[in-house]
């Protein structure tokens, strides 16, 4: 059983803030620019969470419907989010990268009860939404008592692409934010004087569990860039916001480190990574500039991060580090457990208190994913005797784009009417040490025009699905039982030298 203890009542919402509700004058969150930065203290956070929980019942919202969330990168987002949660809604976070088709999807799906929407972020035309001055306004109104309840309550739904080509619908109970509390030592060295800072967007996952609800959780100091920061402009925010502790995907260090050979930021502890693989030149790059370690998660949207490497127990030489303490992970062959050193599926025990209830309305799917106790996680490894796991890779195509999940067939039945294309197949390339991208192989009477196929796709898929470039070939690689092969696509590119270095 989990080494957590699930208390009952509970509500998520005022989880994460009892902490802070004990230092009501410390900064929660500073959003910071080269201009400034803009302050919520912890009692201004409370206040607009319970405010706007308030709000939520006055619009008629019931606990347990359905809210989702089409909000831009600023604190509007996590203030709908926990509002939403300490009423007792189901509120659905959505990345503002995806197209009105894409929502459109998921609106179909869930049926939500309303949708939360800035006007600026893509969305089809609702029945019901509360714009974002409205959103606003609900801060002032008197703080709503908070929604206590059975902890395994469905709390909150993400999206992830699922191996079918269909976008996943992943719920999660109240419950699932305790098991970030085996984080804190497993992975960050989390305390309550931290100041953390993540260069994610608000709408993103890792961001919201990693840069706000975890400093949150512990009393401690959120720091997001202002919209518009990019990579480069994060060491002169670092120097002058002095993080403990800097969190960001893998592609962030790797611009970081284009713009500064040497690093000089006070006060940094160390670096967290998650999202996708970080390879070992930008890690040794980031010590070597910096004189800080960077220690790295493993997760997925099902079950958020459970092994890692931290300060007490850093990863050993090209693994991904241990189980975090109290979770309970092994290493599965068709028959169940597997001894050190042989490879099978990485598995996590299903009484885990951050394992999701299920997929949205789709029992199969869920029931899939079980083997046994156990939750098959779909990657590949094999762990040592000392508990160490080294990644081999994915059992599927699924494809990581700057540290989300994309299903290579969702972007194939985007792009499949695309005019000209006859057939196309779409996976995951290295185009240079430790870079991967999207790439997409079609087959067509002649070459298309690459800014053709990139508009048809910017209409069709959030940026971070879109390939990144388009490669003609006379005939896509098959099976005998004609299936495509994703990976003799990558095998074939990654191989040619020439098709290489034109998108280096």
């Amino acid at each position: 059983m989990s080494a957590i203890s699930i208390p009952s009542p509970f509500n998520l919402a005022a989880y994460v803030l009892a902490a802070g509700a004990e230092t009501p004058d410390k900064t929660a969150l500073a959003l910071i620019s080269a201009k400034g930065q803009e302050v919520w203290s912890y009692c201004a956070l409370i206040t607009a969470v319970r405010g706007t929980a308030t709000g939520f019942l006055q619009a008629g919202l019931v606990p347990g419907d359905r809210v989702l969330l089409r909000l831009g990168n600023t604190p509007d987002f996590p203030l709908a989010y926990l509002g939403g949660l300490a009423a007792g809604l189901v509120v659905v976070p959505t990345s503002a990268a995806l197209t009105a088709p894409e929502v459109a999807q998921i609106i179909a799906t869930l049926t939500p009860r309303v949708v939360v929407r800035d006007m600026a972020v893509a969305c089809p035309e609702v029945d019901h939404c509360i714009t974002l001055p409205e959103l606003r306004a609900m801060r002032a109104l008197p703080p709503a008592d908070w929604h206590m309840g059975d902890p395994e309550r469905l709390g909150y739904i993400i999206y992830t692409s699922g191996t079918s080509g269909t976008p996943s619908a992943v719920m999660h109970a109240h419950r699932a934010i305790l098991a970030r509390q085996m984080m804190f030592e497993g992975w960050y060295g989390l305390r309550r004087e931290d100041r953390v800072m993540h260069a994610g967007a608000f709408n993103w996952t890792y961001t919201l569990g990693t840069g706000l609800m975890d400093p949150w959780t512990m009393g401690a100091t959120a720091l997001i860039p202002a919209p518009g920061t990019v990579p480069g402009d994060l060491p002169a925010l670092m120097r002058a916001h002095t993080p403990s502790i800097f969190a960001a995907a893998p592609g962030v260090y790797r611009q970081m480190l284009k713009s500064e050979t040497r690093l000089s930021i006070p006060n940094l502890r160390h670096g967290l990574s998650a999202g996708e693989k970080l390879s070992a030149p930008v890690r040794q790059a980031w010590e070597q500039a910096t004189g800080t370690a960077i220690y790295e998660a493993f997760g997925m949207s099902e079950c958020s991060t459970f092994i890692s490497g931290s300060p007490a127990h850093p990863a050993s030489g090209g693994t991904l580090g241990r189980a975090q303490p109290g979770r309970r992970v092994a290493i599965l062959g068709p028959e169940g457990p597997l001894a050190a050193d042989q490879a099978g599926t990485i598995a996590i025990h299903k009484t885990d208190p951050g394992l999701m209830l299920g997929y949205f309305d789709a029992p199969a799917q869920t029931a899939a994913r079980f083997q046994g106790p156990w939750f098959l996680t779909g990657d590949e490894g094999v762990m040592d005797d000392q508990g160490q796991i080294t990644y081999l890779g994915r059992r599927d195509d699924m494809m990581n784009a700057g540290g989300f999940r994309v299903s290579p067939l969702e972007v194939e039945a985007a792009l499949s009417a695309a005019p000209g294309v006859q057939s196309i197949g779409v996976t995951e390339v290295e185009i240079k040490a430790g870079v991967h991208v999207i790439a997409a192989f079609y087959t067509a009477d002649r070459p298309l025009d690459d800014a053709a196929l990139h508009g048809y796709a910017q209409g069709k898929l959030a940026r971070y699905k879109q390939p990144r470039f388009y490669v003609h070939l006379p005939v896509l690689p098959q099976g005998a039982n004609g299936k495509l092969l994703r990976r003799a696509l990558r095998a074939r590119y990654e191989a040619d030298p020439h098709e290489r270095s034109d998108q280096t």
